[in-house]
């Protein structure tokens, strides 16, 4: 059993920036690949942002690319999420979850956190 737990969500206004956190109680590097997932009110979750089991991987949902830029750092068991230039639309619950494989399926991810909320002010 894996513990994930996501941190670093808050207020902004539009055009600022957030740093999410996601820390994972066992050893991850080179075991987990590591996806974060969002759920806006009135949607469906969807997928943002993985990055593979060593790390030099890493794949961006169309809508965040550019802005969004997704790391990890195994000596911490912690992967982060750096959101620059946030936008009314990223507004959301954000969920970060490890697995085994590469994939924008959440099906393929077996621990969940959480969540962190993002707010974002016009």
């Amino acid at each position: 059993q894996v513990q994930v737990k996501e941190s670093g969500g808050g207020l902004v206004q539009a055009g600022g920036s957030l740093r999410l956190s996601c820390t994972a109680s066992e050893l991850i590097s080179d075991t987990y690949v590591m996806g974060w997932f969002r759920r806006a009110p009135g949607k469906e979750r969807e997928w943002v942002s993985t990055i593979g089991k060593s790390g030099r991987l890493t794949s961006y949902a169309d809508s965040v690319k550019g802005r969004f830029t997704i790391s990890r750092d195994d000596a911490k068991n912690t992967v982060y999420l750096q959101m620059n230039g946030l936008e009314s639309e990223d507004m959301a619950m954000y969920y970060c979850a490890a697995g085994v494989v590469v994939s924008t399926n959440p099906q393929m991810y077996t621990y969940w956190g959480q969540g962190t909320q993002v707010t974002v002010s016009s």
